[in-house]
């Protein structure tokens, strides 16, 4: 049975520096999308009881409260029900938050990125400091209790030193959950044009990344990119890393249903003309299927339980993967646990070239 939603909201009112996502200014489009969304979700949600669902983007506090209202609408969802929304500072209020608390919204997901106001221009973030404490601080008003920040790290002219700062700000915070992420800079962003000076170099980057392992220290590190307060990891995204299935909805979204891993159309005339037709879609064999719980498992703190590999793929996994597993012991970047094995901090620097072997 599938528990997960993500609805992918594709509109921004600018592009920042950095983004490579399928995200849109042109905002006019939006009624349009929005009929073609419930169109989708008509056709394809079975009226499960959802355990989460994450409202994605793009900016989807872009979207009047009435319009997040009929999307609800077309779910079944329960009190126990995990109802996240990424927001820009700028583009919401006081009204606005109560608003979403009301209709059923209870976790937060802040754009923040950095609180060096020089920085957030230079990358292109149309908010300042000031509006993300308040943000906040609004929100907690408006009777949130589940508030994560994004941060990340690596941006142009960001010094370690500076990082540290915004690590000491997100320390003194009343929030629950931080995303951390390392700059990339992918095709179809501002930055792969334009590549900017002074980015940090990949020393720097690490430095920066075991720098917050070590610094948050009142927020648990269960996955790669993640850290939450005890209790406040993300339902949603851990659904992910479970390997559990979910539905993706919306121009560009993922999904995972029945073993098959599927994506919409990415572009607009697509998507408008045709939104319960899917762009890709594939069934996974047993071997991607073990590739993918290897490769999802040790994004996780708790790391891979190799009973449970060994005998939903009958295989022997320390026998079929024993010289990529010792090679990484003996460097230190895995460790050996209880029930198998995890990556070490230095081990998740290098998980993009370590799980590779395994793949």
């Amino acid at each position: 049975m599938t528990n997960s939603v993500y609805i992918h909201i594709p509109f921004c009112l600018s592009k920042c520096k950095y983004c490579s996502f399928i995200s849109f200014t042109n905002i006019d489009k939006k009624i349009g999308y929005l009929y073609s969304l419930l169109k989708e979700i008509d056709y394809y949600y079975k009226g499960e009881l959802l355990n989460t669902i994450y409202f994605g983007g793009g900016t989807p506090s872009l979207m009047e409260i009435s319009e997040l209202k009929k999307i609800l609408n077309k779910f079944n969802l329960s009190s126990d029900t995990e109802i996240t929304i990424e927001v820009n500072p700028d583009s919401i209020d006081e009204k606005y938050l109560f608003e979403l608390k009301d209709i059923g919204f209870n976790r937060l997901s802040i754009g923040s990125q950095s609180f060096d106001n020089e920085i957030l221009s230079q990358i292109g973030r149309r908010h300042n400091s000031s509006q993300i404490f308040q943000t906040i601080e609004l929100a907690q008003k408006a009777g949130f209790k589940n508030i994560s920040v994004d941060l990340i790290y690596g941006l142009p002219n960001q010094t370690l030193d500076m990082f540290k700062k915004d690590l000491d700000i997100v320390n003194s915070l009343p929030i629950q959950h931080v995303s951390l992420y390392g700059l990339k800079i992918d095709e179809g962003c501002y930055f792969y044009k334009h590549y900017p000076e002074n980015v940090p170099d990949d020393d720097t980057q690490a430095d920066m990344y075991l720098t917050a392992i070590e610094k948050l220290k009142d927020f648990e590190h269960y996955e790669i990119s993640n850290f939450a307060k005890k209790g406040f990891e993300s339902k949603h995204n851990l659904n992910y890393w479970k390997e559990n299935e979910y539905y993706g909805f919306g121009i560009s979204a993922h999904g995972f249903i029945d073993g098959i891993r599927y994506s919409n159309y990415e572009t607009f005339d697509k998507y408008l003309t045709n939104p319960t037709e899917r762009e890709f879609g594939k069934f996974l064999t047993e071997q991607e299927k073990l590739e993918e719980s290897i490769f999802l498992g040790f994004r996780i703190e708790e790391g891979i339980n190799t009973k449970n590999l060994n005998e939903k793929y009958n295989i022997d996994f320390d026998l079929q993967y024993k010289n990529i597993i010792d090679k990484y012991l003996h460097t230190g970047h895995i460790i050996k646990t209880k029930n198998g094995y995890k990556l070490s901090n230095q081990g998740f620097l290098l998980s993009n070239i370590i799980l590779s072997e395994f793949i």
